[in-house]
């Protein structure tokens, strides 16, 4: 299965079932490759995109991130298995979440990150599944910042799906994947030209990451301080997580990815008016499909 250079990363919590397929729809028109779910505290991902997969033709479909927490590795592994065989075009994001939600939500123990995912991924290959086999099972991304998860992603996964990452990080990454791993980021874009009301809207969707450890110590590891995480995040650190501007310059930032190493970029398009759900005209704009018949 291929991945695709570009895919769009987006909430779809709040949206219908019906409109979620039309975006879907549309998307797959439009030329994107995949399109990026998130699993927190909705629909459960994996039915979601199976509906979807129904109602779609070629769009490959990933869960970004789904919690390893949420479900036993027997039943992880029936999910990777039936999603490959239902549409072939299914890839398995894993992630460990965070303490807040593993431990205080779902009330188990949360554990080391990379021991707790590398135990994990052992009891997958080791359960026991007796359905029909697809012909290819659905390739495994991980949810890995730092270097430890990163070579885990490289030496048990099909590759890594960093989140709230700038280039810098894709060139980090790339470096430690090596060669033939996926590397898969995601970006934020914002097509707002003015800096206070772009800086504004980006604050707004960087708040709760900016709270969450992982993230925090991800973007130290890339020389950020602690006063770039005050009052929001500094210009510097807005700036590096958002793309915003014209569409040359999310164009820019996207291409960046690529330039250090990234095979497939997934966006994230932020609406100007800081609603939630994505940028649908900045999606038609930046559309592989319109870019390519460009002459």
């Amino acid at each position: 299965m291929k991945l695709g250079r570009l895919g769009v990363w987006t909430f779809l919590d709040t949206t219908s079932a019906a409109a979620s397929v039309q975006l879907a729809r549309r998307l797959e028109a439009l030329g994107y490759a995949a399109l990026w779910i998130p699993e927190a505290v909705g629909r459960d991902p994996f039915a979601f995109l199976a509906y979807i997969a129904a109602h779609t033709d070629r769009l490959v479909l990933a869960t970004g991130i789904a919690n390893i927490y949420a479900r036993d590795p027997m039943a992880m592994r029936a999910i990777q298995k039936t999603m490959a065989e239902l549409s072939g075009r299914f890839v398995l994001g894993l992630g460990v979440s965070h303490e807040h939600l593993v431990s205080g939500l779902r009330q188990h123990e949360y554990k080391k990150p990379v021991a707790a995912m590398s135990a994990y991924l052992d009891a997958m290959q080791a359960a026991f599944y007796r359905g029909v086999e697809p012909a290819e099972d659905a390739p495994i991304v991980l949810a890995a910042l730092r270097p430890a998860m990163l070579r885990l992603a490289r030496d048990r996964a099909r590759g890594a799906h960093p989140y709230f990452t700038p280039p810098e990080h894709t060139a980090r990454a790339r470096a430690i994947l090596g060669s033939d791993a996926w590397l898969a980021p995601e970006q934020m874009v914002l097509r707002e030209r003015d800096p206070v009301r772009a800086r504004a809207v980006a604050r707004a969707n960087m708040q709760i990451y900016l709270g969450l450890p992982n993230y925090v110590n991800n973007l130290k590891w890339l020389g950020f301080t602690d006063d770039d995480f005050t009052d929001g995040g500094s210009d510097r650190l807005v700036d590096a997580i958002v793309a915003w501007g014209d569409e040359a310059a999310i164009m820019r930032r996207i291409e960046a990815h690529y330039a250090a190493g990234a095979d497939h970029v997934c966006i994230q398009p932020l609406r100007p008016d800081g609603a939630p759900g994505p940028d649908v005209d900045l999606l038609e704009t930046l559309a592989p499909a319109r870019r390519s018949e460009a002459p």
